[in-house]
């Protein structure tokens, strides 16, 4: 009967450290064993130095067993060792194992004997040579210790050693789990290197970037500098034209102010000199010489209404264009139009303009309400040679909301439609030949449009061409910035020459001479200086009751005038009114402290100057004033 024998684990040994493994393995199937101790050490000492000196032979591999080789049946723990071809036990390992183990045998191919042939422990006979099984390796190595207490060789106990070494069946390699993690961790090492030599070779590519980059950068910058540079001096050069267009715009406001002087001046003595004529305190006229003054004195406003526009427009570019808001009448309004521009419409067209009664209070600019509807009313019968130019008004809303519709149709030549726009361009003008024999600005569009947004209005064209044109201007009923108009009088009678003596400081003779008619009914006497520089001189001298001054002169302009009255203890009690034809918005208030009333030139009757002289509870004189005033 063969004895009892259970295989525990097979180890391959192909490298130092399955050596170590089984090491370790035998020492774990020694202790489930029962083997401790001194034999323990024994036991895996003399495996562990086998297995070294083996290492490297062709198939070398190492089984644990448990088997009945011990005395009277006993169990031993053995290790067998098997190897095809290398090399062969030294004698110094199997001396060891005979010495210190309870069995050790070696099997060399040819089953001979001699150094290193097979031996027997301390137990048995003298060293003996076994056959080679069939089906076994070439060279064979049996290291075993016995179990303590003559143990047998149970399954229980393969089962316990077994468990032990965490292996569930007798073909378990551990060593093979070990080499398949040790692979992977060479593929992984292996992995990591390449990633290193590609992290390696990306950061080469990046430093090249980097330094393209840089250089880049670096051009780039120089670029910058020189574009800054360019910009600098850019700027210093918009800075230099800007102070000169700052200049030139000084200047054109003070040709502008002059122009307005020298072309209104003579234009106002005309219409003083025809209003004169028309007084009916003065020598009678006959029909048609009334009529003729009175179509001298429309065209005279006329020509001033149009050098205003020019001037307006001016005005407006630069933001000094603001209106005079008053209630406003349309019936006289509309009866001007009526009157001045029936006479510029062609022998086949029709002028409509209604008689129309308001229901609403309108309270705007009278002055740029009817510059509004001259314009394109005259613009209309320029360009209309047959049918009809209408003006329609309408009234809308109450109250706040309350609106004022002026609507302009005519039957005239029209404007094709991608000239629309355009015709609100300043100084623009449809070419064809319609504009034969009809000369024009190109100013009185924009400046109506302009003029209805200062009164918060709108102003919309639609045209056909052939057919005609349609203006349509939206205005509030009540305006939102309204202003007192520059002459704020007291009402008051007009008595006839309430005055001893009045001074008319002004180097217009023309307007002095239309002027002395009407003052010489309030004064007894009227005494013209027309060197400015003389003024405060003569006003000290005569103790006037009132004083006429002008704002405009050459020399000592009327602010400088005023200026130095005031400063004068013997005249700075006289009233002083100026007369002037700037416009409101061109008079500095400022510089005029405690000037009765500003009165223009163009807007003087007897009744506004005897207003004028009135004395008016607002402005009561100060106590302890000797300051004179007019006497009813």
């Amino acid at each position: 009967m063969s004895p009892a024998a259970h295989d525990l684990l097979e180890l391959r040994l192909r490298e130092p450290g399955d050596v170590h493994v089984l090491r370790r393995c035998a020492q774990t199937a020694c202790r489930a064993a029962g083997i401790s101790g001194s034999a323990l050490v024994r036991l895996t000492t003399v495996a562990s130095e086998a297995g070294e000196q083996l290492l490297g032979a062709t198939g070398l591999t190492a089984r644990l067993r448990l088997e009945d080789i011990g005395p009277h049946g006993g169990a031993a723990l053995s290790v067998h060792f098997g190897w095809g071809d290398g090399p062969s036990p030294t004698s110094a390992l199997l001396s060891a194992a005979a010495r210190l183990l309870d069995r050790g045998t070696y099997r060399a191919p040819e089953a001979t004997t001699g150094t290193g042939d097979a031996t027997t422990a301390r137990t048995e006979s003298p060293a003996r040579t076994s056959p080679r099984p069939p089906g076994a390796p070439a060279h064979a190595l049996l290291l075993a210790q016995f179990l303590p207490g003559h143990a047998a060789c149970s399954d229980g106990l393969a089962d316990e050693v077994r468990t032990a070494l965490a292996v569930p069946g007798t073909a378990a390699d551990l060593i093979e789990t070990l080499r398949t993690q040790n692979r992977q961790l060479l593929a992984a090492l292996d992995e990591s290197q390449q990633q290193g030599e590609e992290l390696r070779r990306l950061n080469g590519e990046l430093e090249e970037t980097n330094a393209g980059v840089l250089a880049l950068y670096r051009e780039l910058a120089g670029e910058l500098e020189e574009t800054n540079s360019g910009v600098v001096a850019l700027y210093a050069e918009l800075e230099e034209k800007n102070q000169e267009l700052e200049l030139v715009q000084a200047y054109r406001a003070r040709f502008w102010a002059n122009v307005s002087h020298e072309l209104r001046t003579p234009v106002n003595s005309v219409i003083a000199l025809a209003q004169l004529l028309l007084d009916p305190a003065g020598d009678p006229l006959s029909e048609e010489q009334s009529q003729q003054v009175s179509l001298m004195r429309a065209s005279g406003s006329t020509l001033l209404a149009l050098v205003d526009e020019l001037l307006d427009v001016a005005k407006a570019e630069s933001g000094r264009l603001e209106p005079l808001v008053a209630d406003v009448d349309l019936r006289p309004l509309l009866h001007q139009l009526r009157g001045t521009l029936r006479g510029t419409a062609h022998p086949e067209v029709t002028l409509h303009v209604p008689d129309h009664r308001q229901s609403s209070a309108l309270h705007t600019d009278e002055v740029m309400l009817t510059r509004v509807l001259r314009n394109i009313l005259s613009n209309a019968l320029k360009f209309t040679r047959t049918g009809h130019v209408r003006l329609e008004i309408e009234e809308h809303g109450t109250d706040a909301d309350a609106r004022f519709v002026f609507r302009v149709t005519d039957t005239g030549v029209g404007i094709p439609e991608p000239e629309i726009d355009r015709v609100f361009e300043e100084f623009y003008q449809v070419r064809g030949p319609h504009q034969r024999g009809r000369a024009g600005t190109g100013l009185g569009l924009p400046y109506a449009r302009r003029l209805t947004q200062l009164l918060g209005g709108s102003l919309t064209l639609s045209s056909t061409l052939g057919k005609g044109t349609v203006v349509v201007i939206d205005l509030p009923a009540r305006h939102d910035r309204d202003r007192a108009p520059l002459a704020t009088t007291a009402p008051g009678t007009s008595p006839e020459r309430a005055l001893r003596s009045v001074v008319v400081v002004d180097d217009d003779a023309v307007f002095v001479n239309t002027l002395r008619p009407m003052l010489a009914r309030l004064s007894e006497n009227v005494i013209h200086v027309a060197d400015s520089s003389r003024a405060v001189a003569v006003i000290a001298r005569e103790q006037p009751d009132a004083v006429f001054l002008d704002l405009t002169m050459p020399g000592k302009d009327g602010y400088t005038v005023h200026a130095e009255c005031a400063a004068h203890p013997a005249v700075r009690h006289i009233p002083v009114l100026v007369l002037t034809s700037l416009a409101a918005e061109d008079v500095d208030r400022g510089r005029l402290p405690g000037v009765h009333t500003v009165l223009h030139k163009t807007r003087l009757t007897l009744r506004t100057l005897t207003e004028a002289l009135a004395p008016s509870p607002s402005r009561p004189a100060p106590a302890g004033d000797p300051r004179k005033t007019p006497q009813r």
